[in-house]
């Protein structure tokens, strides 16, 4: 590929996260990113670097997930998805690539994020959505699992559902903040839907927020699912919020049967 300028390119790209250890690129696993930066590189013949709205963790999928990326001009960006997907496919699949304006951001350009959590609520397991939803045996009663989406709208501070950093990273804040004065990291997100439905064996949990700290959807469904089960009432949910303790909330569901369904942008960019 002839060197030309570099332009802002978008992908929207679906995959399956149940082969990948998390988006993020890792030489030491397979990723998502370390695919579909292998799979660029070889098309266009250059280095790339890859900026995702979200970095989905191991075994978590994703539908409407949103790369921005460097590409040369010169590229054909029309044929750009059929031509990853024959690389990439199909585990990991692009739905759609245009150019955007030089200053789209995949991440800081979102103003929210849409996760859509997905149990199997039957006595008996079905194999064929085995790797998407979480299999809940007991019924779960929806109704105080919709009351207790009250407690998590709007802005809220999300400290008892949010996984605190390890000794590692707690080790790099430190480091981070000798170099530089560093504010306390904030778990205040605003929610702008939280929703429970039931789809025949299927109960959706659908969730929409500007943005998401770490292990929050699985942390509020694992909740969630002992409030349906009779285990907790919903009233607990706000007293989670209130107290901030991690760990009084409930053991947090398993990361397959979450997906990133939709990123929100101010205006389409052509």
């Amino acid at each position: 590929m002839s060197s030309a300028r570099l332009r802002t390119a978008r992908l929207t790209i679906a995959y399956n996260g149940s082969l990948f250890h998390g988006f993020a690129p890792n030489p030491e696993v397979p990723t998502v990113a370390g695919a579909l930066t292998e799979a660029l590189e070889k098309i266009t013949q250059t280095e790339v670097e890859l900026v995702a709205a979200g970095r989905t963790d191991a075994g978590v999928h994703a539908r409407g997930q949103v790369v921005s990326v460097q590409l040369p001009g010169s590229v054909k960006l029309e044929a750009l998805p059929k031509k990853l997907n024959s690389l990439c496919g199909p585990h990991i699949a692009v739905r759609d690539a245009r150019w955007a304006e030089a200053t789209f951001h995949a991440r800081y350009t979102a103003i929210w994020r849409h996760y859509r959590y997905t149990i199997l609520n039957t006595p008996t397991p079905d194999p064929f959505v085995a790797a998407t939803a979480w299999h809940v045996r007991t019924p779960l009663d929806i109704r105080p699992m919709q009351l207790a989406c009250d407690a998590v709208m709007g802005s809220r501070d999300f400290s008892a559902f949010c996984r605190k950093p390890d000794s590692s990273e707690k080790k790099q804040t430190k480091q981070q903040s000798e170099a530089v004065s560093m504010k306390p990291v904030s778990m205040k997100r605003f929610v702008m839907q939280a929703t429970w439905r039931r789809e025949g064996d299927l109960a959706l949990f659908e969730i929409r927020a500007n943005a998401f700290c770490h292990q929050m959807v699985r942390s509020l469904v694992g909740t969630f699912v002992d409030i349906g089960l009779g285990k907790r009432p919903p009233s607990d949910m706000m007293s989670l919020i209130r107290s901030g303790r991690r760990q009084d909330a409930s053991p947090i569901a398993p990361p397959h049967g979450l997906c990133l369904w939709e990123v929100g942008y101010p205006t389409p960019v052509e």
